[in-house]
């Protein structure tokens, strides 16, 4: 191929990129929460359902059917004062082989007083060759409440696929009034399939999920080890300093996902609308 044919290529790769943006604020509107703001671009749509009187559910829906290398996604969620949201996706998300550029998601959630979120999408499947760097911002208010679950899919157990080699750079910073409360950064590069082997890695699961609580203490960290007993995966839960964080390791998807409603039904959350389907 030469120099030329291969710039024209990348540029209609590039052309044909998908790119959606989705921001959103909600409000405590007379005892219940509704919609202050929505901005829907490209892709990302986003549809609301009432669960209760006072709670919120929003619908993520990617349009464009996956995820590919040069895609970018950007969210931003705004709950106010004393307002509450669920958050979730009308499907798993799939990450689709790369030819070499990173998909990009850019997460941001801003919780204010006595405002409660519950960041729950379906998971996140990464194929093999996948390229995925997502980043993660949450700024809470001093008394703001949010549990965030996060699933990694790595290949399709179910067509006997595998994700053998890929990138994945996952990205976690949490801020209280401004203050750095929880910084994590995953990242997987190279030949994942062998290092998902490693048992400091994942012990040959293939399936993973971190949950994230603040505030949170020894109660919701009993909650759940007095529920071990019915997981199907490794689980491991640890409390300090007001916040919670949980983690599983599971041999297949559908193990994952049996575990991880478990854990959110555990402290205390309904699920989503789209998970019950």
């Amino acid at each position: 191929m030469s120099g030329a044919t291969a710039r024209e290529q990348s540029d209609v790769f590039a052309a044909n990129r998908a790119i959606g943006r989705v921001a959103f604020a909600v409000a405590a509107l007379r005892g219940t929460t509704g919609r202050t703001r929505v901005d829907e671009q490209g892709s990302l749509r986003v549809r609301f359902l009432h669960r209760t009187s006072s709670e919120l559910e929003a619908v993520l829906v990617n349009s464009a059917g996956g995820i590919t290398g040069g895609d970018r996604f950007d969210l931003d969620i705004s709950v106010g004062t004393g307002a509450r949201l669920v958050v979730s996706t009308a499907a798993a998300e799939k990450i689709y082989r790369s030819l070499g550029a990173d998909a990009e998601v850019s997460v941001r959630l801003k919780v204010d007083r006595e405002g409660s979120l519950l960041w729950l999408p379906q998971e996140t499947i990464l194929f093999d060759q996948a390229r995925l760097r997502r980043d993660i911002e949450i700024d809470l208010a001093t008394d703001a409440k949010v549990t965030l679950a996060e699933a990694l899919i790595f290949g399709r157990a179910a067509s006997g696929e595998a994700m053998q080699t890929g990138s994945l750079t996952d990205r976690w910073r949490v801020r209280r009034d401004g203050k750095l409360i929880f910084a994590e950064t995953l990242k997987l590069d190279g030949a994942i399939a062998a290092k998902l082997q490693e048992r400091a890695v994942a012990g040959a699961g293939v399936a993973v999920a971190t949950i994230f609580m603040s505030p949170a203490g020894d109660a919701e960290v009993s909650g759940l080890r007095a529920t071990a007993g019915s997981f199907r995966s490794e689980l491991g839960v640890s409390a300090w300093t007001g916040l919670a964080v949980a983690r599983l390791v599971a041999e297949d998807g559908a193990t994952l996902r049996h575990d991880l409603a478990l854990a959110v039904t555990a402290l205390g959350a309904s699920l989503p609308r789209p998970w019950l389907n």
